[in-house]
């Protein structure tokens, strides 16, 4: 079926949802418009589908989460062969359509004989992962796209151990989806039905309680706190998204002193006004928490995405002005004042462990080592993160102290396996208050990690093709693979990483030995120096990102070696392509 027929189809659908009616008759006439819906299908992938919503099937919809859920459904059903009955939790942001979706999701999946566990209201990213755990169900769903625009929405998946699938899970899902022929045909549960057989049951306030309680008994408060209040004021926004209903009870039990929220944006609303994009790594949207701050003279903004999953944090500078923190900043600054606490406390474990991804700061194995921690690098995606911690903690081989990575995402406590913005918040806050008692700032802080590690610097660069320059990724993967640089700048490459192939080229031996990741279309190169890269491609957009770092012995010579570095590899991608 080409995709006008496919097109003629969705609009002759006797049962056709009334909003996507509309949208198939704007589009009516419109070769590309319609080309661009239905000649093909969002791809599901680890992060499961994500995209604007829409009719077609390139679009998010009810008709293409019911075939995902099908997809998720059928191969529960051939993987998990037992006696009890099957069970999925499935949680759903803020946005529009979310909690519709998520309705739809319960009533294919009860279709299907599986026992679905809902949330009755929009419910954070890390709370799913810690309802899978604590419910025991098999999988669970969260509708959410992050921090993308308000106008989109998507579907992750996460397995029985509360992280989200990684590439196995996601390629079996996968095939089950491309056998299910037509979408507008599955069939969903009505859900008081459902509910009368025993087949959806709605997640209990004991879940939510037991998660808050969890976090709030994470740090080290009671080995420095003398009154049992936070010594710190914090402006905190959630963006119109689910850390409205939570965080303020956590600030609040935990004891911060002064608690002031951007009130405009702690109204859960899919359209998100007060901001472009809900995403905290984006600066442009602390500017109503900039202002409250200023005003309250407060110590620390935080803010968080839709699913309250990624934190992000400003503090003031000397000029008392708000500036942020990069991920890979405040990574560091939460790891050294943990193991620091705990060093203090005699409470180290020998057997300690802490997890990022390879993309992210070589500050953290500094720091990590210098404590006798084991560190373990792993792909790029939280996901990974959460699957060491199953293999190496859940075995008893590990103890797991944290875990980071450069975009936004941080865990403390493994109770969830994946990040979680409450965590990474409650150890801000609490880590500002300690700095706070001994006279210095988040700033001054990180500044004395500097002087005893060393200077490291960090960027992303975003490389966007056009729509159809596919071949175009390739081809520049394949020119690092083939003849990628000697040098960085002055300094030699000593080791050239290729996580497809799964091999670490040692350039001076000429020995390689195996990454022992999974495959992944990456490379990273290595300098006698410290300073390095990583190209890492989208595996569905004409996209790339480069992650590079240096070091350096002072600020304004890191700062002049990653310009450098930035420059010298904008000049090849130019010249090259």
């Amino acid at each position: 079926m080409d995709y006008f027929d496919r097109y003629q189809k969705w609009r002759r659908h006797k049962d056709m949802d009334p909003e996507l009616k509309k949208d198939l008759k704007s589009i009516e006439g419109m070769d590309e418009k319609i080309k661009d819906r239905f000649e093909k299908e969002l791809s599901f992938g680890t992060g499961g589908i994500r995209g604007p919503m829409g009719a077609g099937p390139a679009r998010i919809n009810i008709f293409m989460i019911r075939k995902a859920t099908l997809g998720l459904a059928k191969y529960l059903h051939r993987e998990k062969k037992s006696e009890k009955r099957l069970s999925v939790v499935i949680a759903y942001d803020t946005r529009k359509n979310s909690d519709r979706f998520a309705k739809e999701a319960a009533g294919v999946l009860a279709e299907e004989g599986i026992e679905v566990w809902l949330f009755p209201q929009p419910a954070p990213t890390p709370l799913l992962s810690f309802a899978v755990r604590t419910l025991r169900a098999d999988a669970g769903v969260v509708i959410t796209a992050s921090h993308n625009p308000p106008a989109d929405n998507g579907y992750k998946v996460y397995n029985a151990d509360g992280g989200q699938i990684t590439d196995h899970f996601a390629q079996e899902i996968t095939k089950q989806i491309g056998e299910i022929e037509d979408e507008l045909s599955i069939q969903a549960a009505d859900l008081a039905a459902a509910e009368g057989k025993g087949l959806l049951r709605w997640v209990d306030k004991s879940v939510e309680k037991e998660y808050i309680e969890k976090v709030c008994d994470l740090g080290f408060r009671e080995q420095w706190l003398q009154t049992g209040l936070l010594p710190v004021s914090i402006v905190y926004t959630a963006l119109h998204g689910t850390g409205a209903r939570y965080m303020p009870r956590i600030f609040n039990r935990i004891g911060v002193k002064d608690l002031f929220l951007v009130s405009e944006q702690m109204i859960m609303d899919p359209a998100c006004p007060t901001v472009k994009y809900p995403n905290p790594e984006d600066w442009e949207v602390y500017a109503m928490a900039i202002e409250l701050g200023l005003d309250k003279k407060a110590d620390l903004l935080l803010a968080m995405d839709l699913d309250a999953d990624r934190l992000g944090v400003a503090v003031k500078d000397q000029s008392d002005q708000f500036v942020p923190l990069s991920g890979n900043q405040l990574g560091c600054l939460m790891l050294y004042y943990i193991l620091s606490q705990h060093k203090k406390g005699r409470t180290l474990p020998s057997n300690g462990i802490m997890i990022q991804t390879v993309v992210t700061t070589e500050m953290g194995k500094k720091i990590a080592e210098s404590f006798g921690v084991e560190v373990i690098e792993t792909l790029t995606g939280f996901k990974y993160i959460g699957e060491l911690i199953k293999s190496r903690v859940d075995h008893r081989l590990s103890t797991f102290l944290f875990g980071f990575e450069e975009s936004y995402g941080f865990l403390a406590g493994d109770f969830v396996r994946d990040k979680d913005g409450f965590q990474g918040a409650l150890i801000a806050a609490e880590m500002a208050a300690f700095y706070r008692t001994k006279n210095m700032s988040l700033l001054e802080a990180l500044e004395e990690l500097y002087q005893e590690y060393g200077y490291f610097r960090e960027e992303l660069i975003n490389i966007d093709l056009q729509s159809g320059e596919m071949d175009k990724v390739e081809k520049i993967m394949d020119h690092f693979r083939c003849s990628g640089p000697r040098k960085l700048v002055d300094s030699p490459v000593i080791k050239v990483i290729d996580y497809a192939s799964q091999k670490e080229l040692n350039t001076r031996t000429k020995k390689s030995k195996s990454t022992n990741l999974p495959v992944s279309n990456s490379m990273k190169y290595i300098s006698e120096d410290g300073s390095w890269f990583c190209v890492r491609p989208s595996g569905t957009e004409p996209k790339i990102k480069i992650y590079l770092g240096v070091k350096g012995d002072t600020k304004t010579l890191s700062e002049k070696k990653k310009e450098a570095l930035k420059t010298e590899i904008k000049e090849e991608m130019a010249n090259k392509f």
